[in-house]
C-alpha cells in the first residue's frame, strides 16, 4: 500500500541547496573552487566569534539557555525593545514556520512576491495555507498589488527587503502606504537577512513598527554579514503578543548552545561588520563593472549579490561555470544570482564567465 502523504506535502519540490565546494571539488577533480552561490559573508567569521565558540565546547553534554537569555537580552538592548518581543530560531528560516504554523488555519491565505524566497511559499503550503502569489514590477516587490490581494482570508504578508534573488528594495514611503492598506489581521513578515548590507536611505525603519505595536514581525540573521552561517541562527523581533503565540510552538532548545555564544560575540563586532560592509560595497562596484563590460545589465542590488540576465539559457551557464571551478545560482530561465566575493574571486568569477561565454 502507497504511503499516504497529505497533498500539499506531496506538492513540494526539496529545497536545492548551493552546491557545496568539497563536492565539487570531487566531481571534477578541481584543485581550488570559488563558491558565490549562497550569499555568505567572503571574510568568514568575526575572531570574536570562533574564540567564543572554543570557549562554548566543555559544556556540549548539557542542554542550551532554551530562552536564549543573553543573546536576547543583548539583541533587545541594541534594538531599544524589550526582551519578550525577541524571539530566536534555528536561522531565521525556523521562524518562517513557527509564523506560518501559528497564524495559518487551513485554506488561510499568505501574501507573497513571485520571484522571492522560496521558503515562504514551502512552508505557507506545509501548513496547509494558500500562497497568493504576486508578480515583481521591474524586478521590485509590486507593493499595490500586493495590498490588492489581501482578503478576509489573509493572516500574512512576506515582504523580503532587500529581495532574494534581485536584490532590490522598497522604500519606507511605499511600505508606509502598504501599511495604511493592511487590517489588522494581518501580520506583516519584514524578511531582512540582508539588512546589514544596505546603503539606501529610503530604506525603512521597520523595528519602529514594532514599536508602534502594529502586527509585524522583523526577521533577521547571523547568517550573512556576521558570517555564521553554519550555525543556523537567526532572530525575530515582534510585539510581545505575536512572539508569545510564536513561543508556544517553539521546539525548547531550537538554538544551539554555540550558536548563541558565537552570535552575542559576533553582535559586539561591529569593527568586523564594517570591514564584511566595506568587502561588499568595494566587490559590487568591481562585479558591476565587469557584468557590464561584458555587456550585461546586472539589476541594481542592496545586497551582497548581483541578480542578471546573462542572455542564455542560465542553467547552461551554471553548468558551465561549475566545470571552471566556480558555483554560482541559476535561478531561472536567464537568470543567474552571483555572491560578491573577495577582490581575486569577483576577478577570476569574471574571467571564467568570460571564457564561458566567449570559448574561442
Amino acid at each position: 500500500m502507497p504511503l499516504k502523504v497529505h497533498p500539499d506535502i506531496a506538492s513540494l519540490s526539496s529545497y536545492v541547496p548551493g552546491k557545496p565546494i568539497e563536492e565539487l571539488q570531487r566531481e571534477l577533480g578541481l584543485a581550488r573552487v570559488i563558491k558565490l552561490a549562497s550569499n555568505e559573508n567572503p571574510l568568514g567569521p568575526s575572531p570574536k566569534a570562533l574564540a567564543a565558540l572554543s570557549e562554548g565546547t566543555a559544556t556540549l553534554h548539557r542542554y542550551p539557555d532554551g530562552g536564549a537569555f543573553r543573546l536576547r537580552e543583548a539583541l533587545a538592548d541594541r534594538l531599544k525593545v524589550t526582551v519578550d518581543q525577541v524571539i530566536l530560531g534555528n536561522g531565521s528560516d525556523e521562524i518562517l514556520g513557527l509564523l506560518a504554523r501559528a497564524f495559518l488555519a487551513p485554506g488561510d491565505e499568505a501574501v507573497m512576491a513571485d520571484q522571492t524566497f522560496v521558503i515562504y511559499k514551502m512552508e505557507v503550503t506545509a501548513a496547509h495555507g494558500k500562497p497568493i502569489v504576486v508578480p515583481l514590477k521591474q524586478w521590485r516587490h509590486n507593493l499595490q498589488a500586493m495590498g490588492d490581494a489581501i482578503t478576509d482570508r489573509t493572516r500574512l504578508l512576506f515582504l523580503c527587503n532587500p529581495n532574494n534573488p534581485t536584490g532590490t528594495m522598497v522604500s519606507a514611503d511605499e511600505v508606509e502606504y502598504l501599511l495604511s492598506r493592511v487590517p489588522t489581521h494581518v501580520v506583516v513578515v519584514f524578511d531582512e537577512a540582508y539588512f546589514e548590507y544596505v546603503q539606501n536611505p529610503q530604506f525603512p525603519d521597520s523595528i519602529a513598527y514594532v514599536k508602534q505595536g502594529r502586527s509585524v514581525i522583523v526577521l533577521r540573521t547571523f547568517s550573512k554579514i556576521y558570517g555564521l552561517a553554519g550555525l543556523r541562527i537567526g532572530y525575530g523581533v515582534a510585539t510581545a503578543e505575536i512572539t508569545n503565540f510564536l513561543n508556544r510552538i517553539r521546539p525548547p532548545f531550537n538554538t544551539n548552545s554555540l550558536a548563541q555564544r558565537a552570535a552575542l560575540a559576533a553582535l559586539g563586532d561591529d569593527e568586523h561588520v564594517a570591514r564584511s560592509r566595506a568587502v561588499i560595497e568595494a566587490g559590487m562596484e568591481q562585479m558591476v563593472k565587469g557584468l557590464t563590460a561584458l555587456g550585461f545589465a546586472p539589476i541594481p542590488s542592496e545586497a551582497n549579490f548581483v541578480y542578471v540576465d546573462v542572455g542564455r539559457d542560465g542553467r547552461a551557464v551554471f553548468e558551465a561555470m561549475l566545470r571552471e571551478g566556480v558555483i554560482i545560482r541559476h535561478i531561472e530561465g536567464r537568470m543567474v544570482r552571483v555572491t560578491i566575493g573577495l577582490e581575486e574571486e569577483n576577478r577570476e568569477f569574471l574571467a571564467a564567465l568570460k571564457r564561458v561565454l566567449h570559448p574561442h
